[in-house]
């Protein structure tokens, strides 16, 4: 095999989705049915190599990892203010996500890679943002 083309078959290897990955998709609201600040869902499940797309259905909402609450040698990820943004999450564990701007307000969901029975809060966790935290553990199926 030719050294160029060797190098492109393992550069599309290394770099070409999984026929079997998904994307789940999550919308970001300032209000809807369920309440203020929402990441709707609020809860996912999802398999290493899955894609997560946040869509910004109502403005001024963005997703970012928190600190402390990504899984160990898992890239934190921050999207910019109004964009359609998609992340593919390989590293198993729970990934805590917030929306920067309405943090202290509770706007925050949780994302289990894989499977991972054990969530760790940051000590410094807003009130409302721990809140919503335990909601939505108590609600998960």
């Amino acid at each position: 095999m030719k050294p160029i083309v060797l190098l492109l078959s393992v550069l599309t290897a290394l770099t070409a989705r999984p026929a079997w990955a998904e994307t789940h998709e999550v919308q970001m609201y300032t209000r809807n049915a369920s309440g203020p600040m929402i990441y709707e869902p609020d809860f996912l499940r999802i398999a290493p190599g899955d894609e997560v797309r946040f869509i910004p259905v109502q403005p001024g909402h963005n997703a970012a990892t928190i600190d402390g609450m990504t899984p160990e040698g898992a890239a934190p990820f921050k999207s910019q203010i109004n964009e359609d943004y998609t992340v593919t999450l390989t590293v198993p564990g729970r990934y805590g996500i917030k929306c920067s701007p309405h943090f202290a307000m509770g706007m925050v969901m949780l994302i289990e890679v894989g499977n991972s029975p054990e969530t760790t809060f940051p000590a410094d966790l807003p009130r409302r943002a721990q809140d919503r935290f335990d909601a939505i553990l108590a609600a998960k199926p």
